[in-house]
């Protein structure tokens, strides 16, 4: 009876790179009718088999690692490969959606940090933007070239904002789906003395600020944005400050109260408003950055609650008579580095132009500056959009969805930048003056007791009986004394005459220039 002893080893080999080998071998120890060719090949045959059998078994291990991998089920012997090989792959959208989800890029600390629960929104629909296509998260602790390539990517996002929206139901949509039920409100108002001539066109040439029984155009929008803003505004006190009078210039903004208190909603501002006016005396010249430093101040106070300031003026900031070299004049510049440093705190910028303008400069700031965290600036020509033959229903839903248009997007930048919530620490702590009254009003209208109905809610703060405006000063620059006439009898310094075309009080073409000697 022949004998002999069979040994069958099989080997499966899993490599590090997820690549599955088998390999059998066969070993036969007998005698020589063992070892004969007819049992050799029933052997191999049989090996084959088994060979066969092995391989499909390492499909299904393979197929399990695969499921393992696309579900997340991982161990510290497999991350490694894994990771490469997530590296390597394109990611979907959807795999961006989700890495977008669930963290932020701080632009501050530079880290990738889980969003803050206090300050994550709940979402009704998908977010309206994505990351980039391909951008998969590669580290938890990017090098500073990749994270300042997500930075400036995060910043070319939101350095100009769209107007999207084409109804007042879609933008408060759009602000409920953001997570913004509720901000708080900031006035700045301009009391500048170009408001003495741009009414001309629009005010039948009566003062901007003019106290009478109707509503001027500062009263009209303030009543309107109460009755279409306000109702954003959580806790019903709004900060009121003035600016451009004869006690802050370009340099410091005052409360409407002596004591600083805020306005109990714009039924008490409009009242106040009201009383403060006939006894300021408008100066100049005009700066938006005084303004914009207080609203910064108060949104640090808040420890970075997000905040809307509403500026309402009668025109653009002092330029230069230099800006055909393309010169900036301080307070141009002034007013552009404050809305950049602005932008790094949960503060949005509306100014709403009131008078016959003009607001090409505005529009600069609305579009053009660069260097922000994001488009931090809107404006909102309140003249055009009152002047329109429309319903007045219809001329405040205009202006409401042109003041709020850009307000989601900005939201959204803020949670994006890290800025909501926090203190920066390094922000311009601005202190505002009282309101200063003189004796006379500073144009001409009737006296405030007959005209306001209004008893003062305040004492009065003591009154100058000195005048600060010379009417011998340029009403351009307001420092060099008046030496130019022009053909419509308004005058002006030399030197701000030079680049003049048209007559800054009238809008009158200069056809003729008249030195005055005294």
């Amino acid at each position: 009876m022949p004998g002999g002893v069979f040994i069958f080893n099989w080997f499966i080999q899993i490599s590090c790179t997820g690549s599955i080998t088998v390999k059998s071998r066969v070993l036969i120890l007998g005698d020589s009718i063992t070892q004969s060719s007819f049992f050799r090949g029933i052997f191999l045959l049989l090996s084959f088999w088994f060979k066969a059998i092995l391989i499909y078994l390492a499909l299904v291990v393979d197929e399990f690692f695969v499921k393992s991998e696309l579900m997340g089920i991982s161990n510290s012997r497999e991350g490694s490969w894994r990771q490469g090989s997530l590296n390597r792959s394109n990611s979907s959208s959807w795999d961006s959606y989700l890495w977008y989800n669930q963290y932020s890029y701080d632009q501050e600390s530079s880290i990738i940090a889980p969003r803050s629960p206090s300050y994550y929104p709940h979402m009704k629909h998908e977010p309206a933007y994505f990351p980039p296509s391909g951008q998969v998260l590669q580290d938890y602790n990017p090098s500073s070239r990749e994270r300042g390539s997500d930075r400036r990517v995060l910043q070319r996002r939101y350095s100009t904002i769209a107007d999207n929206y084409r109804s007042l139901d879609q933008v408060t949509e759009a602000l409920v789906n953001a997570g913004l039920e509720s901000s708080n409100l900031i006035v700045g108002i301009d009391f500048t003395k170009s408001n003495q001539w741009t009414g001309k066109r629009s005010f039948n040439g009566k003062s901007l600020h003019h106290i009478g029984n109707g509503l001027n155009p500062y009263e009209q929008a303030i009543s309107i944005i109460g009755r279409t803003l306000a109702v954003f505004d959580e806790d019903n006190l709004i900060p009121c400050f003035g600016f451009g009078d004869a006690s802050t210039h370009d340099h410091d903004v005052f409360s409407f109260y002596p004591d600083k208190r805020f306005c109990n909603g714009f039924a008490e501002l409009l009242s106040r408003y009201r009383e403060i006016v006939p006894h300021l005396r408008l100066s100049g010249p005009t700066s938006f950055a005084p303004i914009i430093e207080m609203a910064m101040t108060i949104v640090e106070q808040s420890c970075g609650q997000y905040h809307v300031l509403v500026i309402i003026a009668d025109g653009q900031v002092t330029g230069s008579v230099d800006t055909r070299h393309g010169r900036l004049s301080p307070q141009e510049q002034k007013t552009v580095d404050a809305i950049v440093q602005a932008s790094k705190l949960p503060l949005s910028i509306i100014v709403v132009g009131v008078g016959d303008g003009p607001w090409d400069m505005m529009k600069q700031f609305d579009d053009n500056i660069p260097a922000r965290a994001f488009d931090n600036f809107q404006f909102v020509n309140f003249t055009e959009i009152m002047s329109k033959n429309i319903a007045p229903s219809r001329k405040e839903a205009e202006f409401a969805l042109a003041a709020l248009m850009e307000i989601p997007s900005q939201y959204k930048a803020t949670i994006e930048h890290n800025i909501l919530g926090v203190r920066k620490g390094n922000v311009p702590e601005r202190i505002p003056l009282p309101p200063r009254t003189y004796g006379a009003a500073s144009f001409n209208s009737s006296k405030p007791s007959h005209l306001t109905g209004f008893r003062p809610s305040v004492p009065p703060y003591p009154e100058d009986t000195t005048s600060t405006y010379d009417s011998q000063l340029c009403p351009i620059c307001l420092s060099n004394s008046r030496g130019i006439a022009f053909g419509c009898g308004h005058q002006t310094c030399e030197e701000c005459s030079e680049e003049l075309e048209t007559c800054p009080i009238c809008r009158s073409p200069i056809r003729s220039k008249l030195k005055l000697y005294f």
